[in-house]
């Protein structure tokens, strides 16, 4: 007797009496949908690794990570922080510099001991590390802290030690830990010189640290797409669904992100740049040659924001709070008419005004969507056309993009596990309901749908969209149609009203 995983056996050339026992996998195999709230964020801040993705979910991970938010532009959490107060919480932040970049440096003790902070940026200037007596007797302690990071404790290092060897322990615990609850430091490095004075209870503050954030500019954000990528290109892989480069107002970048967006199935947020006029921003728009529904452009009309880390009203890019908004809802809505949170005003409301309808109808025909005051919800801020900057009216909205993405890339994740197997009439089966529970499933959460009745969906895998000379070079084809739930933009709302006018009832109400 032998059990055995399905085709693990050739069942028709078995010559031993026996019995054989297969394991039959499930035959039904279930996709489930990708993220779609992962918000990616390029720009600068005072710490943290540079050019690699990092995982933030709210903003004291941000500042342990990064930093405090600075008043500054291009910083990228400036963009988290509205993006917090539109209900985001998955964001991957990718921190640039212009080059100019330092770690923060200090000497303990003339040649005993140099400290190196683990990170470039200004933040390392306020690294101290302090040495005292340990708890036990004979040995150094020390303290590593900064104010916006958790403080490091190393006790107990050389125990009758002196000299160098004294020296070489406390830079080996900083190096390397010297417990099991107390791991490498997180914050500095450091390395021993020739010096063997004793140590003295005192504390050292590192300086010299730059963050490398006064020459941004726009190719800087978009970055390099070779390894190891920098910029915009480290998202690549991260499953950001929804990007922006923060505050970047350079209109040659936007084409290049286009192509990013298309390549990753990101929805990528652009803006003009602060004052702009509608004139300059149609004509750059057109300009630039985007015509996508890749990408989102936002018009030049800043937000003012109150920023309570720095206690200043600030002008900041509308990106952020879009993008934010967008990676809170499901893919299947838009931006149009929901409300946006902790705006104190936009450049074009605190001078109090308001948009015309020529105006809106200017911004909207060119593919370009504005926050405004008020909305059709209402007097509150919002996006006024949740329009992508497409000019195609079955791709332009916000949802097109989304969805599209959203299904493309559950796809892509789900159904590869089909390439190399035989193709049969079972597996053609087994794929065709893999993929038709997955829409089934978006039916039932209202995502899809055929608003006047029928299927909102067809799957096919058959003889006639899989002929034999295909099959015989090893394709095997999915036609895939699906119907998007509209979003309605226009509600037309017909009054006839009369002293004359008849209202006809039914019979049966009569």
């Amino acid at each position: 007797m032998s059990i055995v995983q399905q085709g693990q056996i050739n069942t028709t050339a078995l010559i031993v009496p026996d019995l054989y026992v297969q394991i039959v996998p499930p035959q039904v195999t279930l996709l489930n949908g990708v993220p779609t709230n992962i918000l990616g964020v390029v720009g600068t801040a005072t710490w943290g690794p540079t050019n690699s993705p990092t995982i933030c979910s709210n903003m004291a991970d941000y500042a342990r990570q990064f930093g405090a938010i600075q008043n500054r532009k291009y910083d990228a959490g400036t963009a988290v922080a509205v993006a917090v107060q539109q209900g985001a919480n998955n964001f991957r932040v990718v921190r640039v510099t212009d080059g100019t970049d330092a770690a923060a440096t200090a000497a303990v003790q003339t040649n005993c001991l140099t400290l190196t902070a683990k990170y470039t940026g200004s933040l390392g200037n306020t690294v101290s590390l302090t040495l005292a007596q340990g708890s036990a007797a004979n040995t150094w302690k020390v303290t590593v802290a900064a104010p916006t990071l958790a403080p490091e404790v190393f006790d107990n290092i050389g125990a009758g030690l002196s000299g160098a060897p004294l020296w070489a322990a406390i830079a080996a615990a900083i190096n390397n830990g010297n417990s099991v609850q107390r791991g490498p430091s997180q914050i500095m490095t450091a390395t021993t010189g020739a010096g063997v004075t004793a140590p003295a209870a005192a504390t050292t503050t590192l300086t010299g640290g730059l963050d490398g954030a006064t020459t941004i500019t726009g190719a800087t954000l978009l970055g390099v797409d070779t390894v190891p990528r920098k910029g915009m290109y480290a998202l690549r892989n991260t499953g950001a669904s929804i990007a922006m480069l923060a505050d970047c107002d350079d209109s040659t970048t936007w084409a290049t992100q286009i192509t990013y967006g298309l390549s990753e199935g990101a929805y990528m947020i652009g803006v003009g740049p602060a004052g702009d006029t509608i004139a300059n921003a149609t004509s750059t728009k057109s300009t630039a040659g985007i015509d996508s529904y890749a990408f989102k452009l936002l018009f030049g009309d800043w937000v003012y924001w109150l920023d309570t880390v720095n206690q200043a009203t600030r002008l900041v890019s509308p990106q952020g709070f879009v993008a934010g908004l967008l990676a809170n809802q499901s893919p299947q809505n838009s931006s149009l008419n929901k409300q946006i949170y902790g705006v104190v005003g936009t450049q074009k409301s605190l001078s109090n005004q308001t948009y015309s309808s020529a105006e809106l109808q200017s911004l909207i025909g060119a593919g370009i969507d504005v926050i405004a005051n008020p909305v059709p919800g209402g007097a509150y801020f919002g996006c006024r056309s949740g329009h992508n900057s497409s000019s195609n009216s079955l791709t332009y909205g916000d949802n097109y993009t989304r969805m599209t993405n959203y299904i493309a890339s559950t796809i892509n994740a789900g159904m590869g596990k089909y390439v190399g197997q035989l193709q049969s009439p079972t597996v053609r089966a087994q794929a065709q309901a893999t993929l038709s529970n997955f829409f089934s499933a978006m039916e039932l959460q209202g995502m899809i749908g055929a608003v006047n009745g029928g299927p909102s969906f067809s799957v096919q895998i058959d003889a006639n969209n899989n002929p034999m000379p295909r099959v015989a070079l090893g394709y095997m084809q999915a036609d895939v149609k699906v119907i998007y739930l509209s979003v309605i933009e226009k509600f037309l709302v017909n009054v006839e009203g009369s002293q004359a006018t008849v209202i006809r009832t039914s019979t049966s109400n009569q």
